[in-house]
């Protein structure tokens, strides 16, 4: 994804700026709501490295499998739960849209992040 185009996340800023810094490693979410957003557009762009790297050791599967056929249309921070700067565990909400072939969906999930090593990581979610 170019740099210069708006950041899937619905920040509205550019990718590069917003994302794709902490795709990069050019610097950690400050929160959970920042980790979660990064990794709904690293499923965009299909980065399975920055899906992985913010997982969890505890959960972290060995690989990511993505869908040619899906394509990720939005995502919408329905609530979140601490989380914050000074927080070790957070909850996000989300609603990440979507179609499949097409037919467009939805993916509602609350999802568990905690601190690993000072940077936030995605536990778990459920739907």
């Amino acid at each position: 994804m170019a740099r210069d185009r708006r950041c899937p996340c619905g920040s509205l800023t550019p990718y590069g700026d917003c994302c794709g810094a902490l795709h990069r490693g050019a610097r950690a979410a400050a929160t959970a709501e920042e980790l979660m957003r990064s990794r709904y557009s690293a499923y965009v762009v299909h980065d399975e490295g920055h899906l992985l790297r913010s997982w969890h050791p505890a959960t972290r599967p060995a690989s990511i499998g993505f869908d040619d056929d899906l394509r990720w249309t939005g995502l919408e921070i329905v609530a979140t739960e601490a989380g914050g700067t000074a927080d070790v565990d957070g909850v996000v909400e989300f609603r990440a849209h979507h179609t499949v072939a097409g037919e467009p969906g939805v993916l509602h999930e609350v999802s568990r992040f905690r601190r690993h090593d000072g940077a936030w990581t995605y536990v778990r979610g459920r739907s």
